[in-house]
């Protein structure tokens, strides 16, 4: 049976099945954005993480920026997401999937008067403790000014996208 050993031949143990309920997850709340994470990569073996994010109206997203080696995806559940690639805009409505390959500059932002709702999936990963980072930084009592969002973003393979417009 396929992955029923280790290359050490010790029996390969499954990972647990996840489920996560509505109400569930751990919460992060940046701001008017409140994220709440369904998979942080610790039951996919860190290939996968899901994220379920809630931007008020009239919510800016982060500085444009490039991930160096993982792929975002946004499934918008609601609302209108704003996505930024460049100088392109593109108003994402419910049932529009966004993916952004490593490399390709973006932001995003609900521009609308009523909130917007979307799934959002990192491959791998690590990007969840991104916005953990985030959180600690407006738990410190520091604002979440562009800088420490930019300092947040190099730990994790991230870097602005200044030249992107």
């Amino acid at each position: 049976m396929y992955g029923s050993r280790t290359s050490g031949g010790e029996p390969r143990t499954r990972p647990a099945l996840s489920v996560v309920g509505p109400g569930e997850g751990e919460t992060i709340v940046l701001g008017t954005t409140r994220m709440r994470v369904l998979e942080d990569g610790s039951h996919t073996g860190h290939r996968l993480a899901i994220a379920e994010s809630v931007l008020a109206p009239h919510t800016q997203g982060p500085p444009q920026h490039r991930h160096a080696g993982h792929d975002e995806g946004f499934y918008v559940l609601s609302g209108t997401v704003r996505f930024t690639v460049g100088d392109e805009d593109h108003d994402a409505t419910a049932g529009t999937l966004v993916v952004v390959p490593p490399g390709t500059p973006h932001t995003f932002a609900n521009p609308t008067d009523r909130p917007a709702v979307m799934l959002s999936t990192f491959t791998p990963d690590l990007y969840v403790q991104y916005f953990r980072d985030l959180r600690d930084v407006l738990a410190a009592g520091r604002p979440l000014t562009p800088e420490a969002n930019i300092d947040a973003m190099s730990r994790y393979g991230t870097e602005p996208a200044a030249d992107a417009t």
